[in-house]
């Protein structure tokens, strides 16, 4: 496994400040010095993946880690959007959510979610997941570029 020398560049689609800051601080203690963009709703998410106004010149988007209950426009409703366009159903997508339910678990993968992987409520435990889904983005898969 060679990494991409490359960092990766992550949207987290997030709207919790407590989970902000939790995964932002995973990152920032990683290996890897990726870039972490964060939007804090569904409506943010789809301007900035399309590159309209304020994100005009935002970089497309490596890796989308997606919550599924955010204001203004719902996480399934910007899953379906980000899978349905053709400009963006390429860009791998992880539902990162506190619903352990198995109807959001099937419709994310129905909508062609990447992964589903819930949120857990330890500290310790919440930044040894981000930083897995990191270092498995980074490390493991080919991402498209």
């Amino acid at each position: 496994m060679t990494k991409d020398p490359r960092p990766i560049e992550v949207l987290l689609v997030e709207d919790d400040p407590g989970d902000i800051l939790l995964t932002v601080e995973a990152f920032e203690h990683n290996k890897v010095n990726n870039t972490l963009h964060v939007v804090n709703d569904g409506e943010q998410a789809m301007t900035f993946l399309r590159r309209e106004g304020e994100y005009a010149d935002a970089p497309r988007p490596d890796l989308v880690l997606l919550d599924l209950n955010l204001p203004r426009k719902d996480g399934r409703e910007v899953l379906q959007d980000v899978k349905n366009d053709t400009d963006l159903r390429r860009i791998p997508v992880v539902v990162l959510t506190t619903s352990e339910a198995d109807e959001d678990i099937l419709r994310s993968y129905d909508l062609h979610a990447n992964a589903y992987v819930t949120k857990p409520v330890d500290f310790d435990r919440f930044i040894s997941v981000v930083r897995k889904i990191d270092d498995f983005f980074v490390s493991v898969v080919k991402l498209p570029r």
